[in-house]
């Protein structure tokens, strides 16, 4: 799962990093508080090289009537993906990366509030979670959506929540952008347990108007 992240690197660090040229209207960053709907940092690949472009984090099926025409679809899980109508024709054809600096996630126990934790990667890089994408349009509208992909979780999630996104390493990105070919299946697995950080972060988060550095600080 991962329905809420961060986006704190410059834009032009992230188009360095990926060797990405970057769109003219990107979102602001940083942006400590990144919800579902609202647009964020997208790398994709083409005949013409890499591009940072935006696009709104909520894949839209074809067949909806309108963007809010079913469920939102923020998420696409690696075991049905393949299979499902709404992801099956992006997933072989378009395919992206989500840049974010972190994601959030929610630790539920009976009888409390959930606990929030900021989960980034232990050496401090921009985590590139595996995407899907598409071009939703009616009516004289049109919206670039995508969805992150996600799996079963590793052994240090677990004690948090049953589900990851997919995260790819600098050398696995040229296989899920189809720069090197096919058979991008196999990168959709669990990354290494050491390959990240947890911070246990207040519920200020909680709210989706939240902003500011101190919702990453680390809470006892």
């Amino acid at each position: 799962m991962c329905g809420r992240m961060a986006i704190t690197l410059p834009h032009d660090a992230m188009a360095q990093v990926f060797a990405a040229q970057p769109s003219n209207d990107l979102p602001d960053v940083p942006n400590y508080n990144v919800c579902p709907t609202v647009s964020v940092h997208v790398v994709t690949a083409d005949d013409g090289g890499r591009r940072l472009r935006p696009m709104r984090w909520g894949f839209i099926p074809a067949w909806y009537a309108k963007p809010t025409g079913g469920p939102l679809l923020i998420n696409a899980r690696s075991e049905t993906i393949a299979d499902k109508p709404a992801f099956r024709a992006a997933v072989r054809a378009r395919r992206c990366l989500i840049v974010a600096s972190g994601f959030y996630e929610w630790k539920r126990v009976p009888d409390t509030v959930p606990q929030p934790w900021y989960v980034t990667r232990a050496d401090d890089a921009p985590m590139a979670m595996a995407g899907i994408w598409q071009d939703w349009e009616k009516d004289g509208t049109r919206i670039t959506a995508c969805a992150v992909v996600t799996c079963g979780a590793n052994a240090a999630m677990a004690p948090i929540h049953d589900r990851l996104p997919v995260i790819l390493s600098p050398q696995d990105w040229p296989l899920w952008l189809g720069e090197a070919g096919h058979g991008a299946a196999p990168l959709m697995q669990p990354v290494a347990d050491d390959a990240l950080r947890f911070t246990r972060v207040s519920t200020a988060v909680n709210s989706n108007k939240a902003q500011g550095p101190d919702l990453i600080a680390p809470v006892q």
